[in-house]
């Protein structure tokens, strides 16, 4: 498969309703939000784990579209078999053995054709710099987390059980998002994506990946969440023919009444792309 030969930029807005998209760690598993504007916030990297759950789901993790960042994995085992093959053993040269790693590592894996990795531990198979990369999703209006009690019927162990007299309940909390629209930009760099093998196969992946991570990745916590809509920009030529930002700002998202009351749905916002002023060079395309 060879690599892609155009430039790429896209815009995603995903939504949530009663969910929590990202919880904080840090903060007792609270919904991200910017402390100074309100708006909710969801990681990069948590854009990126759906991706490659949805990956590794549909391929069902056979190479060339396995998972190296996934739960559990030992990650410098699967740095020592690339180590292993045939083409690796018999190069002598300290830097050329890790450089053919490198390339294993990139042919099998598709989160490092992607994303890039992180590989110098263990036996070294050097680092990959991804074509492919997102900013943080960021709500277009503001949000407010809300805080709900919840009971279990049931305990872990006897000791609770006897201590709580019979009753069995055992009181939690948890937090939701009644609505948020979110906003996040992409990047596909061509030049980068030659340093990995990332083909065009690989891209129509990450499109199917966009559009329908949401629909597994379903859990009780993160409520109704979906993607709205995925609007991509595609450059003539490997190395653009206009700037990123110029292009972001032609995807406009604002409210469609003039109602004071809080957004719940995505019927709540029009999204309009401005197909009149894109550059010379640069094909929209409109994925959903």
């Amino acid at each position: 498969m060879s690599a892609i030969q155009n430039r790429y930029e896209f815009v995603l807005l995903f939504d949530v309703k009663d969910g929590n998209p990202n919880g904080d760690p840090d903060a007792g598993n609270l919904p991200r939000v910017d402390a100074e504007t309100g708006m909710g916030l969801v990681t990069d990297v948590c854009l990126k784990r759906k991706v490659r759950n949805y990956v590794h789901m549909i391929k069902d993790a056979k190479k060339p579209y396995d998972i190296f960042i996934k739960e559990k994995a030992v990650l410098n085992k699967l740095i020592d078999e690339a180590h292993e093959q045939e083409a690796v053993i018999k190069i002598k040269e300290k830097g050329d053995k890790t450089e053919e790693a490198r390339k294993w590592m990139c042919s099998n894996y598709y989160d490092i054709r992607t994303f890039g990795a992180v590989m110098s531990t263990g036996k070294n198979a050097g680092q990959v710099r991804g074509p492919v990369q997102f900013t943080f999703g960021r709500s277009i209006d503001p949000v407010v987390s809300s805080e709900h009690s919840i009971t279990r019927m049931a305990v872990a162990t006897e000791a609770e059980a006897e201590k709580q007299g019979g009753d069995n309940r055992t009181m939690g909390r948890k937090f939701t998002i009644p609505y948020g629209l979110y906003r996040s930009h992409g990047f596909v760099s061509a030049p980068f994506g030659e340093q990995t093998g990332f083909s065009d196969e690989d891209l129509s992946l990450l499109w199917d990946a966009l559009k329908n991570m949401f629909d597994h990745d379903r859990s009780a916590a993160r409520g109704q969440m979906a993607t709205r809509k995925l609007v991509v920009f595609k450059h003539k030529d490997k190395m653009g023919n206009a700037p990123a930002h110029d292009l972001f700002e032609l995807v406009k998202v604002s409210r469609s009444n003039e109602s004071s009351k809080p957004a719940r749905e995505f019927s709540d916002y029009v999204v309009t792309v401005n197909n009149g002023k894109c550059p010379q060079g640069v094909e929209i395309i409109e994925k959903v």
